[in-house]
């Protein structure tokens, strides 16, 4: 099986797969909506993403009415849609590694402060108690 981002498929094979004439493909191209490669020899080949990619346009004017001005809009939106909602999972990622670590360095010092807290109230309460008692003696007199 070929890779998704392989172009393998000659323009007449696509225009067979997907019910369309080649002149249909060419147009798309000149519109800028799809952007198959190239061989030395200029044959266009189209990738199994250019193919799910015209099967959108065609959803789109077809089905839904669309002119292929409107579609290049929703193509632009979509692809924005895409990188951003990349950099947010980045961003989340990002934001759990932070927490994770804030997290993990504020268990060490808890535990730190926690052990060094029992050991100075222990030593604090009898030295306090002991303060306490001088001074309500000393304020007895």
């Amino acid at each position: 099986m070929h890779n998704y981002d392989e172009p393998v498929y000659l323009i007449s094979v696509v225009s067979k797969i997907l019910s369309i004439h080649p002149q249909t493909l060419r147009q798309y191209e000149r519109e800028g909506l799809v952007a198959p490669s190239r061989t030395d020899g200029r044959i266009r080949l189209y990738s199994q993403r250019d193919i799910d990619k015209i099967k959108m346009i065609l959803r789109l004017t077809r089905e839904l009415g669309v002119n292929l001005a409107g579609v290049d809009i929703i193509l632009r939106l979509k692809e924005k849609i895409a990188r951003m909602e990349s950099q947010v999972e980045d961003l989340n990622i990002e934001v759990m590694q932070y927490k994770y670590k804030e997290d993990s360095q504020n268990n060490s010092l808890t535990h730190e402060k926690k052990s060094n807290n029992i050991y100075d109230i222990t030593i604090f309460e009898e030295f306090d108690k002991d303060e306490e008692g001088i001074d309500d003696e000393d304020k007895n007199k």
